[in-house]
């Protein structure tokens, strides 16, 4: 008989709080690490896990009623559209006017944030209108992301400049796929494909192409997650999900740097919404299909959202047999919290996926073998050569940015301490909301299928992105994963701060929305990923775009030395510059990667960097990195005179950009 007691049995214990004291335990078991190891996200999670677990146990012996805190009158909330507009006017008017997204531009969008979620979060029932927010949020996802591509004469990001530049300009000249055979996106072609037709199409340049495409599709997907979590929560708390998600810095950056990143994420969407509907409603053949190929079409447009995807899919599954088998006694549901149904087979899915997935990366060329060959190879590497608990890398560099120079600086002062957590403040806030979110689903009374995916998506994402790093594994690129990540957390902290509104008395519920009113928009709008074409903090994080001089420059550099191949060029003809530029020059094609680099600052040998490119912004307090004498990257504000040397010879200069040979006179 005691042999089939289940756990729900035991009326004192309850998994929701259970869980909760079990997220204390892990803070306070993990606070310790930053005595060991010095990370922003070993200093912050420990204390966001905490703060999570007591604001749920707060609120927990609460009364649950569905409540809105109308702190706005009815004129006031009327009003507040009119503004918005304005503002997102003013974004306009300024980026125009200074000719880039300048901090007078972000401190603008932050504000413009503030209202919308002031909106969301503090009209009635009676003033609230979702249909009006969203348009709002749409326009302002449009204005914020726009604005960055107009005012950038080339790209924005660095792997872009490798799929406009040869991918998709091999496809657009010889008119067949064929022309990327040797690429390991011949077998995932669509964003490729996508941006060469709407070029045809609409009789534009292939940058144009991209921006009319896949540039405009992103703002609106933001839809996609107001109609994922709609089937969840009410209305006012979908449209609080949609916002958190649109401001969120990581999708920001995917709509602004237009890789096939991007349109794997919109792609993501469409299928989290078309699994969540699979299992909230009575669904058809035809609801299956369109998950089948939501499914596809992220496998054919990129490798590591096609990772990520089945690691969703993987996670709807194991909550499938969490409630098939129940070894958690999950059997008294709630109806009033959520509609109920049974579990959803995903079997067939998952494993058509897994085996549909394997099939085309074993096809996909990548460095002389398969695609599959070789991340194992790699990965096998890694376990055997770096791997190691609290090795970290570094936390400041982005998957883009690996190359010597983008180490990260050295913090010394107190601004410079600080700025890492204002840029990771938004991410922390929403974290915190998403773990109450979590705990509240747990509970055997509201916990179902759809929500458990989205719980357990969620842990096992995190576990990717900063768990696996935390043992010197970044071979899955985890910074590709947050915009992924932040449309589950986004949800869930719409659960998290519903519950929050419903069960806490009305001042800390005041102070908590005011918290996420006023900071989450701002922190998103400050982080760095927000900012790439002209970050808000430009001493610390480096600019991703490039003026038309400079990128004049780089294609000089192409035409003056005919774009030799890296066989080429001898040791002594290596190109030296300041990292991100180097990126530029060589994904242009204008010199190769094997013999560009970033420059040594002050140089052991001023003989050994003959070929230099020098560029104003060098000489600014803005983050260019640069090698010191042991091989580490730093942000020196450098002079002319120490890359281009006086016994050099300069055989162009645009005004903005130098670029520097050995003098004839000393060969």
């Amino acid at each position: 008989m005691a042999s089939r007691m289940s756990l729900s049995n035991l009326r004192p214990l309850r998994l929701d709080t259970t869980a909760a004291i079990i997220g204390l335990a892990v803070a306070l078991l993990l606070f310790p690490l930053r005595f060991f190891a010095s990370q922003i996200y070993i200093n912050t999670i420990p204390i966001v896990i905490g703060i999570g677990c007591l604001l749920y146990l707060g609120a927990v012996n609460q009364n649950e009623d569905e409540r809105t805190l109308s702190v706005l009158s009815t004129p006031a909330a009327m009003a507040l559209p009119s503004i918005v507009v304005v503002g997102m006017v003013a974004m306009v008017l300024v980026t125009v006017l200074q000719e880039a997204r300048t901090t007078a531009f972000f401190a603008i969008s932050a504000v413009v944030g503030t209202l919308l979620f002031v909106q969301i979060l503090f009209t009635s029932d009676r003033d609230f209108n979702h249909g009006l927010i969203l348009f709002q949020l749409v326009l302002f996802a449009f204005v914020f992301r726009l604005l960055a591509l107009y005012a950038t004469p080339g790209y924005i990001g660095i792997d872009v400049w490798t799929h406009m530049t040869e991918l998709a300009s091999a496809i657009y000249t010889e008119e067949s796929l064929g022309a990327i055979g040797h690429d390991k996106h011949f077998a995932s072609p669509f964003f490729h494909l996508l941006v060469v037709a709407s070029a045809l199409v609409y009789d534009v340049s292939l940058r144009l192409g991209l921006f009319l495409s896949v540039g405009l599709v992103m703002p609106l997907s933001i839809l996609l997650v107001y109609a994922a979590s709609n089937l969840l929560v009410p209305t006012r708390w979908a449209t609080l999900a949609t916002a958190l998600f649109a401001v969120s810095s990581h999708v920001a950056l995917w709509g602004i740097h237009l890789i096939p990143t991007s349109m794997g994420l919109v792609f993501f969407l469409g299928l989290l919404y078309a699994l969540l509907r699979v299992m909230r409603i009575e669904y058809t053949g035809r609801d299956f299909t369109l998950l089948i190929l939501l499914s596809i079409a992220i496998v054919l447009t990129h490798q590591v959202s096609s990772f990520i995807m089945l690691v969703l899919l993987g996670a709807a599954f194991l909550a499938q047999l969490v409630f098939m088998l129940g070894p958690l006694g999950l059997t008294r549901l709630d109806t009033s919290v959520f509609q109920t149904k049974k579990p959803v087979n995903l079997l067939g899915l998952v494993v058509f996926n897994f085996g549909f997935l394997i099939f085309v990366w074993s096809l996909t060329p990548y460095r002389q073998d398969s695609f599959l060959g070789t991340i194992l190879s790699l990965f096998g590497e890694t376990l055997s050569e770096s791997a190691g608990f609290l090795n970290l890398a570094s936390p400041g560099a982005t998957d883009d940015e690996e190359e010597p120079g983008a180490a990260a600086e050295t913090t010394t002062t107190l601004f410079d301490q600080i700025v890492p957590y204002v840029e990771e403040l938004g991410f922390l806030l929403l974290l915190s909301f998403m773990l109450v979110g979590c705990l509240y689903i747990v509970h055997r009374r509201r916990a179902e299928q759809s929500v458990f995916t989205l719980a357990l998506g969620s842990g096992i994402m995190l576990f990717f992105v900063l768990g696996l790093p935390m043992f010197g594994i970044r071979n899955f690129i985890p910074t590709r994963w947050f915009a992924f990540l932040y449309a589950l957390m986004a949800i869930l902290g719409a659960i998290g701060l519903r519950t929050l509104s419903r069960n806490l008395s009305a001042t800390p519920v005041i102070v908590v929305l005011l918290l996420v009113a006023l900071i989450f928009p701002g922190g998103m709008m400050l982080a760095s990923s927000s900012s790439v074409d002209n970050p808000v903090f430009e001493e610390h994080n480096e600019r991703l775009a490039y003026d038309e001089d400079e990128i004049a420059a780089a294609y000089a550099v192409g035409e003056m030395t005919g774009s030799p191949a890296g066989d080429e060029i001898r040791p002594d003809q290596a190109l030296y510059t300041d990292h991100p530029y180097q990126t530029v020059v060589f994904r242009t094609h204008s010199y190769p990667l094997s013999g560009t680099t970033s420059a040594q600052i002050p140089a052991e040998n001023q003989t050994d960097q003959q070929y230099t490119l020098y560029r104003t912004v060098q000489s600014e307090e803005t983050a260019t990195y640069f090698r010191d004498q042991n091989g580490h990257g730093y942000t020196p504000a450098i002079d002319r005179h120490e890359l281009c040397q006086p016994e050099q010879s300069t055989v162009y200069d645009n005004g903005n950009v130098e670029f520097c040979t050995p003098s004839p006179a000393l060969e």
